[in-house]
């Protein structure tokens, strides 16, 4: 068995909100800020699910972060039509949420 991809089950944690919206080369630059009991969860090269999209994170600073999107995907989802401010529904990556809470027991 193969496993590829991102662990995701649907649920959301909190509301993120677009910070800036930036087009970089052939890709879209979105940053977002997140709810500081969220962003403990929140990891460069971890991964997010913004909106039902699962999306891999690439910087994270305090409780903002951003993550790149290509022309396909801002083309068949609701990415296309997103502005700065927007709220958007934000699920943390479940094994971060498992290893925060057994840490809390070291």
């Amino acid at each position: 068995m193969n496993l590829g991809g991102h662990i995701v089950s649907g649920h959301v944690d909190g509301i993120a909100k677009v910070s800036s919206i930036k087009d970089e080369g052939d890709s879209t630059r979105f940053k977002f800020e997140v709810p500081e009991e969220l962003a403990r969860f929140i990891a460069p090269k971890g991964s997010v699910a913004l909106n039902g999209t699962s999306l891999t994170i690439n910087e994270v600073k305090d409780n903002s972060f951003g993550i790149n999107l290509v022309p396909h995907t801002k083309k068949v989802t609701s990415w296309g039509t997103t502005k700065v401010g927007d709220p958007i529904n934000l699920e943390v990556d479940t094994l971060a949420r498992y290893v925060a809470r057994l840490a809390e027991y070291q």
